[in-house]
């Protein structure tokens, strides 16, 4: 198992919630990092936390879905550090609502940070990789990547295309090298809950006849909170897979998520759809 100790890994979405609590595992591990999000002075306080000296953390603010923030995001980590040894494809978020109403364009939107983003960063690092012989990519899917929700199609949607994206890159890089991992993350109670109910207000204030399943779902959002996990339930299996020769291709936690993955492998669709039915 490699070490994590002075490797180089970038952290997209490191601003709060996982990301951060992923930072805080590596540079305790003894891994150079790279911090990524919007929120400039957020990044800045983690790193004066994480390194005062600020030799071993380095911060990139911009946003993933600009082609010239993410290529700045790569000069800036070579000119630093000289290599870049791990990714770990963090950054996303959640558009909710009835597919009937919710704008194209907010798909599209939601599909730019979540998927296109992602590919395009990635399609930077992979050269930076290969011409090193060594690397990995953690990309943070989700529980909702193998078991779609109503209400939630369209955030669910861009999961499911991310354990496509994932798998194919697996065998697509592991003749170079690169080491290919996806997390399933289950239900965890980060700021990422309040910015999908920010994006998804709109629709979900006033969804006309689906109403009275809106509020079904926002029961069974409250019953979820009782098995919630943390963000360090994330941040250990991001840590495992960037430290293993050979990661597995998934790894999912807390144990809720790994319950429901069961379930969904285990029952015909039929069944699975009575358990996900939104009620009054």
């Amino acid at each position: 198992m490699p070490a994590l100790a002075e490797q180089v890994i970038i952290i997209t979405g490191a601003s709060s919630g996982i990301g951060e609590a992923t930072a805080r595992w590596l540079a305790k591990a003894g891994a150079r990092i790279v911090l990524s999000a919007r929120r400039a002075d957020r990044l800045a306080a983690l790193a004066a936390g994480l390194d005062p000296t600020g030799e071993r953390v380095l911060v990139v603010a911009g946003d993933v879905t600009s082609d010239l923030d993410r290529r700045r995001l790569i000069e800036a980590t070579l000119k630093k550090f000289g290599r870049i040894d791990g990714l770990v494809n963090n950054a996303g978020y959640a558009t909710r609502g009835p597919l009937e109403i919710v704008p194209v364009e907010a798909m599209r939107k939601n599909f730019e940070t979540n998927v296109f983003a992602l590919i395009a960063l990635t399609q930077l690092v992979v050269p930076v990789m290969r011409a090193q012989g060594s690397g990995c990519i953690v990309n943070i899917g989700s529980v909702a990547g193998r078991i779609a929700r109503p209400l939630s199609s369209i955030y669910d949607a861009t999961k499911h295309a991310l354990e496509a994206i994932t798998d194919g890159l697996r065998g697509e890089l592991q003749p170079f090298g690169i080491r290919v991992a996806l997390i399933q993350p289950g239900f965890i109670l980060t700021e990422f809950i309040a910015a999908a109910d920010k994006a998804s207000d709109q629709y979900t204030d006033h969804p006309g006849p689906y109403a009275p399943f809106m509020a079904g779902f926002r029961v069974g959002y409250k019953k979820l909170r009782r098995v919630a996990g943390v963000p360090d339930d994330i941040a250990r299996l991001i840590a495992r897979a960037l430290a293993s020769n050979q990661p597995a291709p998934r790894y999912s936690g807390p144990l809720h998520a790994k319950i429901f993955l069961f379930l969904k492998w285990l029952l015909p669709d039929r069944v699975m759809d009575l358990i996900l039915r939104l009620r009054r």
